[in-house]
């Protein structure tokens, strides 16, 4: 154990000077002031000076006192016992129920990345069906892939997700993590009394890092989930459903964090790190030979803006991206998905069959050329169109309907029963307009 104390405090970062051996970058150090605050370590200088983190933004820290090294780094409870409750970055409950501890609970170091396998297998693609229209058919929901839900502020990105976890956990399939990052409470609220009156609790895990939350915690509660999730994946071999909201969070918290860490921000005006810090969380929701994690990420659009450089950082990684359009919203058109800018990689026919694929090919044109139409329509009206144009357009219209849907997480808001489809459903009643 080594001894330093506090040379400097501003804001959230401690720098602490250690003339013995330094602590290592993600280690947790304790100051001696009474309750012993935990601080992160987050890099080194020359000279033995460490920069911490103030994990819990404890005011309690004084220049002069002493600190000391643990030898730890941030360890979470991991296991059976994390089931069903809702922890925080530091594997602390929020649920109002008593910490897991005790000598048989397992826990994990969150920045300590698991072991790399030499095995390599390809597995046939296995798609698992989520009940809504426009996701099964434009987006397929393919097991150990990744699913952007991308959109600006009100679209619908939080109902479309809460859809997605009330359709498959009614499955039994697997086991589900949801993972607040930056989030309003209310929505973290609404979410656990969904789950629970649905007594989908026992197959859930909650992490959540909220919008009233410092952004050390709301930068590292992604990695504590992904910590928790690859454990299930690794120990027991279960196929673990990811769902994250919102990742813009995440790039946000990481961004302040370099702000107050007097980082120089890179020309998009985000943190220098940008790309590793994206990386490495997203590396991590991966598959292997033992168990897969399927992830489901919102992603927030500041102004509306698809080219902002954190949104198109986030969808390199991502197999399919939905995006939701506030001009479909706007026509009362429920998920607001537009169709046109949706898209995915594994919409090919060795996934999805050559049924399913010949068929998104037609509709795509189909909904392109009603794009074309509308701006053509505004000015000489629709009746001056060809007999085939016309019959094209009222298509397309028809198809854009079909993917309407009334959601379940949505019945108590509005009374409206929800509805689930099977992909073969969906498929025959695309066949029903176009064919």
């Amino acid at each position: 154990m080594s001894v330093g104390h506090v040379v400097s405090i501003k804001d959230l970062v401690v720098r602490a000077q250690f003339d013995d051996e330094p602590p290592r970058i993600g280690e947790l150090v304790v100051v001696d002031n009474g309750v012993d605050t935990k601080l992160l370590v987050d890099h080194l200088e020359q000279g033995g000076i460490a920069f911490c983190l103030n994990v819990r933004s404890d005011r309690r820290i004084e220049k002069g006192m002493p600190i000391k090294t643990t030898g730890l780094g941030i360890e979470i409870p991991i296991g059976d016992p994390t089931i069903g409750r809702i922890l925080d970055a530091l594997g602390e409950p929020l649920d109002g129920q008593p910490s897991i501890t005790g000598d048989n609970i397992l826990r994990k170091d969150i920045l300590k990345l698991p072991a790399r396998s030499t095995e390599f297998t390809i597995a046939k693609p296995e798609i698992l069906e989520t009940g809504i229209k426009v996701i099964d058919f434009f987006t397929p929901f393919v097991k150990g892939r990744k699913i952007g839900i991308i959109g600006g502020a009100g679209v619908g990105k939080t109902v479309l997700t809460m859809e997605l976890i009330n359709n498959i956990a009614q499955s039994g399939s697997g086991l589900s993590f949801f993972t607040g990052i930056g989030e309003r409470i209310r929505e973290g609220h609404e979410l656990w009394d969904t789950l629970k009156e649905n007594d989908l609790l026992k197959n859930t895990c909650m992490f959540f890092g909220q919008m009233n939350e410092n952004p050390v915690q709301r930068a590292l509660i992604g990695i504590s989930s992904v910590a928790g999730a690859e454990y299930f994946r690794d120990e027991q071999g279960k196929d673990i459903l990811f769902f994250a909201d919102n990742m813009y969070r995440f790039v946000q918290a990481s961004n302040e964090l370099s702000t107050i860490l007097d980082q120089v921000p890179n020309e998009g005006g985000y943190e220098p790190t940008i790309f590793s810090d994206v990386k490495t969380l997203q590396d991590r929701l991966s598959s292997n030979e033992k168990g897969s994690i399927t992830s489901v990420q919102t992603i927030y659009v500041p102004a509306d803006d698809l080219s902002d450089p954190a949104v198109q950082m986030i969808q390199h990684e991502l197999d399919s991206t939905i995006v939701l359009s506030r001009k479909v919203a706007e026509q009362g058109i429920r998920p607001a998905v537009d169709l046109n800018n949706t898209s995915s990689s594994l919409l090919t026919p060795d996934i999805v069959g050559d049924r399913h694929y010949m068929l998104s090919v037609r509709v795509m044109a189909l909904l392109q050329k009603y794009e074309s139409l509308k701006g053509i329509i505004a000015i000489i009206g629709e009746n001056e169109l060809s007999a085939s144009d016309r019959a094209d357009y009222a298509r397309a219209k028809k198809l854009i309907d079909n993917f309407t849907q009334n959601m379940n997480v949505m019945t108590k808001h509005n009374g409206v029963p929800g509805e689930f489809y099977t992909r073969e459903q969906t498929l025959a009643s695309i066949e029903e307009i176009i064919v």
